[in-house]
């Protein structure tokens, strides 16, 4: 009866639109007063605790350096530099925006941003060549997903502290992945635009590639910063926030010029906002887990399974597509708040890799931003192409199968994940 409410409830409340961070604390104070002795007043000691951790620092420091590249010319600077590596082949322009939302991915951490970042300027481009719509909408939707998949990722950030596991790890495990399914994309918008008719052009020569090289320089060098700050010991993830924020901020102001003193306030403060919201998610999420680690809910789903004798494939199945329908309705963050505290412990069991777990939590969220009805990338494309939500699911539906076919293979070969980690870490 317990466990009937807390769900229910909890469903209930996200279905009549009451703001998820505001579902959680609700549905598991209203369980907790009728079905539990847990002391409600214990509970805000506990949140502090939970919130008063280093490498939750991180997430407002990526969130600040994506804003302020994201609002300067260094979207452009990469579309530029990915224009001049790929524009010659078969489907060059979809192509370079799929190229150039992986880069900008690994500098913003943030997938809505980099559909606006890279849609804004590459949707007009793709249609003016010549490339059906589908072509200018399906891959700047898409790509951009990869925004929280590959480092930096706040997901990745909030999965960590919710699992406990190592975020430079998880940083890690997300690289090949991403890199695997951008891949996969390309390859898809290659193979269609030559079965279309397009032909191979003319390449770029190699002073225009040096040239456009120059001019993506110091954005590119944020993945530099990052990536190998961690990889070389020199940064924690937390570490590489601030110092990130900090180059881009340098960067954008006193490098590339396109950013002035008086626009830091309300990038500053649309910063904080976004943070301020991810932290109330992350804030009651807690009080959830909290309780359901109080009243061992975990340990009676996993006992129920095993006695079920599901096995770790199907236990994986069950897994993608509860959270491909929670990725439906719900925001990454508070879908990995959710669910981790219950189907970690079940994986583990199994003998799941956290790692992997994480990773392939984080594929399905990708396919949750691009899949109606509340998929959030289809509203950015929406809004950034001017056409409806329907005419942008129908356009994404190619490159959104591919995701899925990526997310299959990610799921069931873990080495795909584990091994950058493992060769970096140990086991």
């Amino acid at each position: 009866m317990m466990m009937l409410t807390l769900f229910g409830l909890l469903f209930l409340f996200i279905l009549i639109g009451v703001p998820v961070a505001v579902a959680l604390g609700s549905s598991t104070m209203i369980s907790a007063m009728f079905f539990s002795d847990l002391d409600l007043i214990g509970i805000t000691t506990h949140v502090f605790d939970g919130l008063n951790k280093y490498s939750l620092m991180a997430i407002p420091m990526f969130i600040l350096a994506g804003a302020f590249l994201s609002k300067g010319s260094a979207a452009s600077r990469i579309i530029e530099f990915a224009k001049a590596l790929v524009g010659h082949l078969p489907g060059g322009l979809p192509i370079a925006a799929i190229f150039a939302s992986i880069i900008f991915a690994a500098v913003s951490g943030s997938s809505p941003a980099t559909v606006v970042a890279i849609g804004s300027v590459m949707y007009g481009a793709i249609k003016q060549a010549g490339y059906p719509e589908k072509y200018a909408i399906g891959t700047i939707a898409t790509a951009g997903s990869l925004g929280i998949l590959i480092p930096p990722s706040i997901v990745f950030i909030v999965y960590g502290v919710t699992a406990n596991e190592s975020i430079g790890r998880l940083f890690m495990a997300g690289v090949i992945p991403g890199l695997i399914i951008g891949f996969m994309l390309m390859g898809v918008t290659y193979f269609g635009a030559k079965k279309l008719g397009f032909k191979r052009t003319k390449a770029a020569s190699l002073k225009t590639r040096v040239r456009a090289f120059k001019d993506a320089f110091w954005a590119l060098m944020l993945i530099v910063i990052v990536i190998g700050g961690i990889y070389g010991g020199i940064f924690t993830p937390t570490e590489a926030g601030a110092a990130s924020a900090v180059y881009a901020f340098f960067v954008s102001v006193f490098v590339y010029k396109d950013l002035k003193i008086k626009d830091l306030y309300p990038i500053i403060l649309d910063s904080a906002m976004t943070s301020a919201m991810i932290f109330f998610i992350i804030a009651n999420a807690m009080i959830f887990s909290h309780f359901l680690t109080d009243e061992m809910i975990p340990q009676h789903i996993t006992q129920l399974l095993l006695d079920a004798n599901v096995g770790k494939i199907m236990f994986l199945v069950i897994v993608n597509l509860l959270l491909f329908l929670m990725g439906q309705f719900m925001e990454p963050s508070s879908v990995v708040m959710i669910t981790v505290p219950l189907l970690l412990p079940i994986a583990t069991t199994l003998g799941i890799d956290p790692i992997h777990f994480g990773v392939v939590m984080v594929v399905n969220m990708e396919l949750g931003m691009i899949t109606p009805p509340v998929g959030l990338n289809l509203f950015v494309a929406s809004g950034v192409t001017g056409l409806s939500l329907k005419d942008v699911v129908v356009a994404s539906l190619p490159w959104s199968i591919t995701i899925l076919a990526g997310l299959l293979l990610i799921t069931y070969v873990p080495e795909i994940s584990l091994f950058l980690p493992n060769l970096m870490y140990g086991k």
